[in-house]
């Protein structure tokens, strides 16, 4: 069971209705998709791309090699998070640019979305939410530099009007509520709606 077994499933863009049933949705973050392999004493990183990124990212290193248990394999973004709390791609670019961390950079935050193995144990047949439900329990509390992305299933159009527009974030991500993980495909069950205007920004392909 290796990480480069669990290349990041993609979403597609396209317009989707706010009300559409039997979905749920997150916050759009600009970060690097990272998944993670841990537990008990270890911890590995790769990116999309499938670099090993394990040391370039120390503070996330280190709080994942700490959960007991495993071996565990996540999903998600790291981050450079500024004073409001919005994703900073052009300073995470800075601070991963470096491969390292060095003194005084920005510290990164890696915002889990989604577990693909648990306890040794491959669970993306399952669905979204029983996954996101394990995941939930894996990470509380969250370890230092790491947490769990928030998702909702009402009130979509006013969190797009009061979070997205007014904090000028990329968009949302809608996941169907049954879906399972295919690891590395493009899916029609995960879709960006982006913010009108925004600019995405360029995805790694380390």
């Amino acid at each position: 069971m290796e990480l480069h077994d669990y290349p990041p499933m993609l979403f597609i863009e396209r317009p989707l209705a706010f009300d559409a049933a039997g979905w749920v949705w997150e916050i759009k973050l600009d970060g690097w998709r990272l998944t993670a392999k841990f537990g008990d004493g270890e911890c590995e990183l790769r990116t999309r791309g499938g670099a090993n990124a394990t040391r370039w990212f120390p503070e996330v290193t280190r709080s994942l090699a700490d959960v007991r248990g495993g071996p565990y394999i996540i999903d998600g973004e790291v981050c450079v998070f500024d004073g409001a709390g919005r994703s900073d791609f052009d300073r995470l670019q800075a601070r991963a640019s470096r491969r390292r961390c060095v003194e005084g950079a920005d510290l990164v935050g890696y915002a889990v979305f989604d577990l693909l193995v648990n306890h040794g144990v491959n669970v993306t047949m399952l669905t979204l939410m029983q996954r996101k439900a394990m995941l939930g329990e894996l990470l509380d509390p969250c370890p230092d530099n790491v947490l769990a992305v928030g998702h909702f299933d009402s009130d979509i159009d006013r969190v797009f009007n009061e979070a997205v527009m007014q904090l000028n974030l990329e968009g949302l991500v809608a996941k169907r509520m049954n879906s399972v993980y295919l690891p590395g495909v493009r899916t029609r069950d995960w879709v960006k709606v982006k913010r009108p205007g925004a600019v995405p920004a360029e995805p790694s392909k380390h």
